[in-house]
């Protein structure tokens, strides 16, 4: 296992209406899930475009919590300024004073569970814990796809100690390389990396990750996301790459059959003298196909990536 502690972008939502409100902003359903959920999705553009991704705790229908990465902060704020009354959902920005403590890899959870760290009974969810002292601390399991096993957040000191138990514990902190390695390795999308300005949700595997509801009810960009569902399908998917040979750092296109614009090079991962990553695929070049991808050949993959490549 390991942890990897750092900053979020996390807005505490409070009030009588506070699970109306963010049931009209995401992608996924808040709603049918219950209290204690730990759900995926996205905010949008009323054209239906990511502003960010993220994962959305619900406490109860008076209280939710939104986490999502630091490139998501001021987007996102922005949103709930917009959107939010405060009088039926007050929104406390936690950001400076909250971080995030993620944890990866099989095997993490049984060690949390050994030192006295509650748990979610369910196989996903989320809890609220009062670990240290009587200040809260929060801490969610998501769905099995998701690249991490477990997410924490709240003071930055009462996490900063859990990080320093699990690190005693022997829960080595990982690198970034690693982070993106079991983001990539998932088939996960990233916000500035795959997600950029006019991306729908349907060409960054929102569909494949659960991470959207064509159940619910109205919320904000849904017209787009619907009648691409029903009616049609993304120009491009987000899809894996394995190169043959090294790819160029600075090169991003993909080039398909007969020399066509094939999509584009979103991340790119060295792992034990393998080279593989993620782009946006033109939806024609199937599986299988071998494509000139950032200069180098390369072969279009399914996500995730089998389990032949580890993290």
């Amino acid at each position: 296992g390991m942890q990897r502690l750092g900053p979020a972008a996390i807005f505490d939502i409070r009030g009588p209406g506070a699970l109306t409100c963010l049931q009209g902003l995401l992608t996924n359903d808040l709603v049918k899930p219950g209290d204690g959920a730990l759900v995926y999705g996205a905010l949008l553009t009323p054209k239906g475009m990511i502003v960010a991704d993220g994962w959305a705790f619900r406490i109860s229908p008076e209280r939710l919590v939104f986490v999502t990465e630091p490139a998501g902060h001021d987007g996102i704020a922005e949103i709930f300024r917009r959107t939010m009354p405060p009088r039926l959902a007050k929104v406390t920005d936690q950001s400076a004073a909250w971080e995030a403590l993620w944890l990866y890899g099989p095997g993490v959870t049984a060690r949390i569970e050994s030192l006295g760290l509650a748990v979610p009974a369910s196989d996903s969810g989320a809890c609220v814990a009062h670990l240290a002292g009587e200040r809260e601390i929060l801490q969610g399991r998501p769905t099995a796809k998701a690249p991490f096993q477990s997410v924490i957040i709240g003071p930055k000191a009462e996490v900063g100690s859990l990080h320093a138990t699990l690190t005693a514990a022997g829960i080595t902190s990982g690198a970034a390389e690693e982070v993106e390695a079991f983001r990539i390795l998932a088939g996960w999308p990233s916000l500035g990396a795959e997600i950029l300005d006019k991306t729908l949700p349907q060409e960054v595997r929102f569909d494949e990750n659960d991470g959207v509801s064509y159940t619910k009810g109205c919320y904000t960009g849904q017209e787009t996301v619907a009648r691409l569902h029903f009616r049609g399908h993304a120009n491009r998917e987000l899809r894996g790459l394995v190169w043959t040979d090294a790819p160029g750092v600075d090169e991003r296109a993909i080039i398909g059959i007969e020399g066509r614009d094939g999509g584009m090079v979103t991340s790119i991962l060295r792992l034990d003298g393998q080279v593989i990553g993620l782009g946006l695929v033109r939806r024609e070049i199937e599986i299988g196909t071998a494509v000139l991808a950032a200069g180098a050949e390369a072969q279009v993959v399914a996500l995730p990536f089998a389990p032949s490549f580890t993290a």
